[in-house]
C-alpha cells in the first residue's frame, strides 16, 4: 500500500470513528508516548537490559504501527503530502549517504 493511500485510509478512520483528529500538540505527545513504547521493547529484547514478564507478549509490529498511525495522522493535519516527502527524502539520502557509509570502517564486517 502506499503512503499516500495509507494517508487516505488514516484520514477515513479518522472520521468514521476517530470524531475528529487531535490537535497537532496532542499528537506530538501521542507520538513521543508511542516512540518510547518501541525504545521499551527494543532495549530490553535487543539491548543489555533484561525483558520483564509483562513486557514479553509486546508486539514490536503493532507498536511501529502505532507510531506510523501518528505521523500519517501529523501529516493528514499539517497538509503533508509524506509519500511525496518521503521520495525527495530517500534521494537526498541516495546522494547525500552513499559515499559515506560506504567509506565508513565502523560499517564494515
Amino acid at each position: 500500500m502506499s503512503i499516500k493511500k495509507s494517508q487516505e485510509q488514516v484520514d477515513a478512520w479518522i472520521k468514521n470513528h476517530g470524531v475528529r483528529y487531535f490537535n497537532e500538540l496532542t499528537n506530538m505527545a501521542q507520538l513521543t508516548e508511542e516512540v518510547g513504547e518501541v525504545a521499551r521493547i527494543i532495549a530490553r529484547r535487543y539491548g543489555e537490559q533484561s525483558e520483564k514478564e509483562s513486557d514479553k507478549n509486546k508486539d514490536l509490529g503493532e507498536e511501529l504501527a502505532d507510531v506510523m498511525f501518528v505521523v500519517l495522522c501529523l501529516a493528514n493535519q499539517t497538509g503533508t503530502d509524506l509519500e511525496t516527502a518521503f521520495q525527495k527524502k530517500l534521494e537526498i539520502k541516495t546522494i547525500r549517504d552513499h559515499d559515506r557509509h560506504h567509506s565508513n570502517d565502523k560499517l564494515k564486517p
